[in-house]
């Protein structure tokens, strides 16, 4: 079943991906009125992310972390692995295998990337960021980083789309947001990374097709 899978959806990353269609559906209220990225005065910072596949069992699942709380726009949030370009990083597919190893420590020896999907611009904190999606043959041992990682949840990949609807999000400094949101294992899932998984789970769909 995971080598199945992994076939299919390697085939699929490499057709038309649904793009900003697909991450816009979960997007928060406010971004959805903010579609192009801005023209004057844009630098943002490159990163990427990894949405890392492996076997569990009969399951096919992948891995999240929640990051810890602090005095910013991504406190707390559940996100991929990964994090921004560093100057001795070849690519961005070298960021997402390295913040990997940071953050869960899955060496990056082991991880086969087989493909990515639309990058998406992140707003509050001006983050270019690209996902890339890749795999491992064995249930990894996560060794968390606790100054990067709060806590790391693992999920099967056809429970990503189960969104709930939307709900008001405080954010730091008694921001208030209406956003749509997953709740995946419990946790609420918004922003940035539920656009993500909004992608993520289309593509996944697209694999039934055939």
């Amino acid at each position: 079943m995971f080598r199945d899978f992994i076939q299919r959806l390697e085939y699929q990353l490499r057709q038309a991906l649904p793009g900003e269609a697909a991450q816009f559906s979960m997007a928060p209220v406010s971004r959805q009125r903010i579609k192009q990225i801005p023209s004057e005065n844009y630098n943002p910072k490159k990163s990427a992310v990894l949405i890392l596949l492996f076997p569990q069992g009969g399951s096919i699942r992948t891995v999240l972390i929640q990051r810890p709380e602090y005095d910013g726009v991504h406190s707390g949030q559940i996100a991929f692995p990964g994090g921004k370009f560093e100057f001795n990083d070849i690519d961005l597919m070298q960021t997402a295998l390295r913040e990997t190893t940071e953050e869960i420590g899955v060496a990056p020896e082991g991880i086969i990337i087989i493909g990515s999907l639309t990058e998406l611009y992140i707003t509050p904190s001006n983050f270019l960021v690209q996902p890339f999606i890749g795999y491992v043959t064995e249930e990894p041992q996560f060794l968390m980083d606790p100054r990067e990682v709060q806590s790391i949840l693992t999920t099967d990949v056809f429970k990503l789309n189960s969104k709930v609807g939307e709900k008001v999000i405080l954010q730091s400094g008694g921001y208030k947001i209406k956003t749509p949101y997953y709740d995946i294992e419990g946790f609420t899932v918004w922003g940035a990374t539920a656009m993500i998984i909004s992608e993520f789970n289309a593509v996944i769909k697209s694999t039934t097709s055939f």
